[in-house]
């Protein structure tokens, strides 16, 4: 049984680290709630054994990956309470072990890679590290149909990487020395690696992050069309997930598409401003597609007008 402390623990690791999805996690049942805040700390936990390795040498990095995946699946005890609370929450929801191995793996393979030649390969990483993520909280949420659901889950999770990925080109140069757009889209707008490093906005690169922008978006439709088969009292808050992770979308749009200069992010204002008018379009209609179409259309950028066509779908107040 996971108690309390460990939950305080995990709940501040996600405060500190997480933001965005913690502001989303307030709105699901506690049930799930304090499950999520687990999930999460033992995900940073993991991440950041690479993404925070200044002067540590890569065999140490894998060697602690690799105690913090046997820790996760139990066969080893821990004193650490992020990975005992996990290990616990694996036997309690039945987490699938495969969902576990794939996430750190995609860790480990942090440690060495720096850029993805095509997206399916960039893909077969966010299976691991988003994808994954995403099936272990439906796993948490325990919806009536987990086979209708997982296929969306696997869809969104992989949105929100590539958001964040999109969001954050210049942080990972600076950061991590690493470049998550794919060499393919780069070499088809004739954007090369040092333009990046140096960061040089031109046309070219912006188009390069137009090609990836709507592949993203083309994952928030498939995603969202799959909420509506988690349970109701978890929707809203995995719908609050998906308008603040796609209006970084927006943000970049204004920007013109330079994301190299500076990191686009959403201020608190802008959190709460669409946590309430999501709020409120939830309030008069419960179909999550239309309500999702509904805010982000509303926040211009020119953003998922492939969906714009379900806004009819709500009623007018």
């Amino acid at each position: 049984m996971v108690d309390d402390d460990q939950i305080a623990r995990s709940k501040t690791i996600q405060q500190r680290t997480g933001k965005t999805f913690h502001l989303a996690t307030r709105l699901l049942p506690e049930r799930v709630r304090e499950a999520t805040y687990v999930l999460y700390a033992f995900f940073r936990v993991a991440d950041e054994v690479v993404d925070d390795a200044d002067g540590v040498a890569p065999a140490e990095q894998r060697a602690e990956l690799e105690r913090i995946r046997a820790a996760a699946l139990g066969e080893r005890e821990t004193d650490d309470p992020v990975l005992a609370a996990f290990s616990e929450l694996r036997k309690e929801y039945d987490l699938n072990d495969e969902d576990i191995e794939v996430f750190i793996d995609a860790m480990v393979s942090d440690i060495d890679t720096d850029e993805y030649a095509t997206y399916d390969e960039l893909e077969a990483y966010m299976d691991g590290s988003a994808s994954a993520v995403g099936r272990m909280m439906t796993d948490v949420m325990n919806p009536d149909d987990p086979e209708k659901a997982l296929p969306h889950a696997t869809a969104l999770g992989e949105a929100f990487q590539l958001t964040n990925f999109l969001r954050d080109v210049r942080e990972d140069i600076v950061e991590r020395d690493r470049i998550y757009l794919p060499q393919s889209t780069l070499a088809q707008h004739g954007v090369t690696n040092d333009q990046i490093r140096n960061f040089e906005m031109d046309e070219s690169f912006a188009a390069a992050m137009q090609t990836e922008l709507q592949r993203a978006e083309e994952l928030y439709e498939k995603g969202v069309a799959g909420i509506k088969y988690l349970p109701e009292d978890c929707q809203l808050a995995v719908l609050l997930a998906a308008v603040l992770y796609a209006d970084h979308h927006r943000l970049i749009r204004t920007r013109d598409y330079d994301v190299l200069s500076a990191t686009p992010q959403l201020g608190t204002a802008r959190k709460l401003y669409l946590l309430a008018k999501t709020r409120w379009r939830w309030i008069w209609n419960k179909d999550p597609e239309a309500v999702f179409w509904a805010v982000t259309g509303d926040s211009g950028g020119g953003m998922f007008t492939r969906g714009a066509k379900l806004v009819d779908r709500l009623p007018v107040r």
